[in-house]
């Protein structure tokens, strides 16, 4: 129960938080493609979970997520980079900016959740994310912080890992 809490005071900090209608889905529920749905890229992130030391809801300081930092790599070349939004951009100049809409835990505590975001808004014309509706982190590794903090302003990234898949409707 601790590990949801803090997933989800983690999350309601983020501008990626997931609906309270929203439920937690099993990680195979979630990595499935939703029906009508065509994977258009698969990219793997290499990256930092950023956090902040903030007073949180109850008083107390704490470290709320702030933004990710990561590269995204197709067979080790790197192609863009995941940013705060959450925002993908790649390197032909196309981006999406996506929020969450279902969750599934990681494999371990320390491993950030699985997500579903729908895709809120693009840039550029062209490119491979133009026509992207929902976004996909899967696989996650690492990310999570659990520690306490005693400086307010204060930041600390935590090393993650994760699958992006990228899709469009048929």
């Amino acid at each position: 129960m601790q590990r949801r809490s803090a997933f989800s005071l983690v999350l309601s900090s983020a501008l990626i938080a997931v609906p309270a209608a929203a439920e937690s889905l099993s990680p195979d529920a979630l990595a499935a493609l939703p029906p009508g749905a065509t994977m258009v890229l698969k990219a793997h992130a290499v990256g930092q979970q950023i956090y902040e030391c903030k007073t949180d809801a109850g008083g107390k300081l704490a470290w709320i997520f702030r933004e990710p930092v990561a590269t995204l790599t197709v067979d080790g070349k790197v192609i863009g980079h995941h940013f705060a939004g959450p925002t993908w951009e790649l390197d032909d100049g196309s981006a999406v900016v996506g929020k969450a809409v279902d969750n599934a835990p990681g494999a371990k505590a320390s491993d950030i959740a699985w997500l579903r975001l729908e895709v809120v808004s693009h840039k550029g014309d062209g490119g491979l994310l133009a026509k992207i509706d929902t976004v996909q982190r899967i696989n996650t590794m690492g990310g999570v912080l659990n520690d306490s903090c005693d400086r307010p302003g204060t930041t600390r990234g935590m090393p993650y890992a994760a699958d992006y898949v990228f899709l469009r409707k048929s």
